[in-house]
């Protein structure tokens, strides 16, 4: 058995592999079922699993799919924890809980964002109080980040216009101007939305139904798209000073990144999901981290997400060509790097930081 062979070739076959081997070992499941269907009309949903005890007080989740065409990544790893046996390691008075493709319709449909052009992990903020955060960087670049025009010369003189800030203000604030999150263009992109996504709510449900007598929480988030090819960033966005990033620097022998102090690759985001998590499952100890995995050059990512969004929101009518093709491969490559050496560095660093979360999780 091989690494690459837990890792599908598409939603469908990621979906079917996961409930396979989760069947195979008598898991609880469940299914909910989003309200859209895929690109040939399958069924999409987010599934969960569930092994061990189910007052655990210990429980290690994890999550796939946060950003539906990184979900390949995520949902590897959960379907080769479970066909090597390594679930039985679960100490006792632990349970594994796994969150199969959270945001389905970007999975099938190889997007980053959920159906209605939200990014998820952006989406995590309070909107009852109508008090966004405002991304001037974004506002002042929006039409050159995400041009009505995907041609040569449009793109580069949009990239013209985006290197001259970037000279002016830094690439970091370059960075955070394009994805810390926006709430002011909605046909954009890293765009936080004015409400819940149907993905929000329904990781809510899931947490509040599944997790109630859980104390402690070990959570992983699967994510792909920047960074070295291949390394796995843990990143915690924990806030210093509260306990989750002190005792994610104690689980994982300080081998973690703080975007808030400066040693991410990820700038700080607005509406971050595990952030929402940690609010809502307030009555637990959690201690979360984003294990994010590079793919490409991060121009290269940024330039696949924008001709993405330029696809989804103006050329429609390019979707089945040549042009639509090539952009659905570029997206594809952004976020899932279909080669056998990158699956094992993938699986390899994936069941290092699952068995630290649980051996953290028995010592606490």
């Amino acid at each position: 058995m091989t690494a690459e062979s837990f890792f599908a070739h598409d939603y469908a076959g990621a979906r079917d592999k996961f409930l396979s081997a989760h069947r195979q070992v008598g898991a609880r499941i469940e299914n909910f079922k989003n309200p859209t269907a895929g690109p040939n009309a399958e069924t999409l949903a987010t599934d969960v699993a569930w092994i061990g005890p189910d007052d655990a007080e210990n429980v290690l989740l994890t999550i796939s799919g946060t950003h539906g065409a990184e979900g390949f990544c995520g949902s590897g790893v959960q379907v080769g924890w479970i066909e090597t046996g390594l679930y039985k390691e679960m100490p006792e008075n632990t349970a594994l809980m796994q969150v199969h493709a959270i945001n389905p319709h970007g999975f099938a449909w190889l997007r980053r964002v959920t159906e209605d052009n939200v990014d998820l992990n952006r989406n995590f903020i309070d909107h009852g109080l109508g008090d966004y955060p405002r991304n001037e960087g974004y506002e002042e670049l929006a039409e050159a980040i995400c041009p009505p025009e995907w041609t040569d010369a449009v793109v580069a003189e949009c990239d013209r216009i985006l290197e001259a800030y970037a000279e002016k203000h830094g690439l970091r604030a370059l960075q955070a101007a394009v994805s810390s999150g926006q709430y002011s263009h909605a046909d954009g992109i890293f765009y936080g939305g004015r409400a819940p996504t149907w993905s929000r709510t329904a990781l809510e449900k899931i947490l509040q139904d599944y997790l109630g007598k859980a104390r402690r929480i070990g959570i992983i988030d699967y994510h792909t798209g920047l960074g070295p090819r291949g390394y796995g960033e843990r990143i915690c966005v924990h806030i210093p000073g509260e306990g989750g990033l002190e005792r994610a620097a104690e689980w994982y022998d300080g081998d973690i990144t703080s975007p808030v102090q400066g040693t991410s690759a990820s700038v700080p985001l607005h509406g971050v999901n595990l952030l929402g998590i940690e609010k809502l499952l307030s009555h637990a100890q959690t201690t979360a981290v984003a294990l994010e995995y590079g793919t490409i050059d991060t121009r290269d990512v940024k330039y696949a997400l924008r001709a993405d969004n330029w696809l989804h929101a103006h050329g429609q009518h390019e979707m089945g060509t040549a042009k639509g093709k090539e952009i659905k491969r570029r997206i594809r490559d952004a976020f899932y790097q279909d080669a056998a050496d990158w699956k094992d560095m993938i699986w390899e660093r994936a069941v290092e930081t699952q068995r630290k979360a649980l051996a953290g999780m028995s010592e606490s």
